[in-house]
């Protein structure tokens, strides 16, 4: 397949950012099918906001 550079625009603050080749063909690898909806500043503040978990369930045993 092949990737090309795109610019997609943030869900949360509007910003455009640039969704690599390089990363497209990451997310096509691991089978991820949809694109990134947050820039990374937001995605990281997102991750900070939730302390750092995952959507995953959080088990104390």
């Amino acid at each position: 397949m092949n990737f090309e550079d795109k610019t997609i625009k943030c869900a949360d603050c509007g910003s455009d950012f640039m969704f690599s080749a390089s990363e497209q063909q990451f997310f096509a690898e691991k089978g991820f099918t949809n694109e990134p909806r947050r820039c990374p500043t937001c995605r990281r503040s997102r991750r900070q906001q939730r302390g750092g978990q995952t959507q995953s369930v959080q088990r104390d045993w």
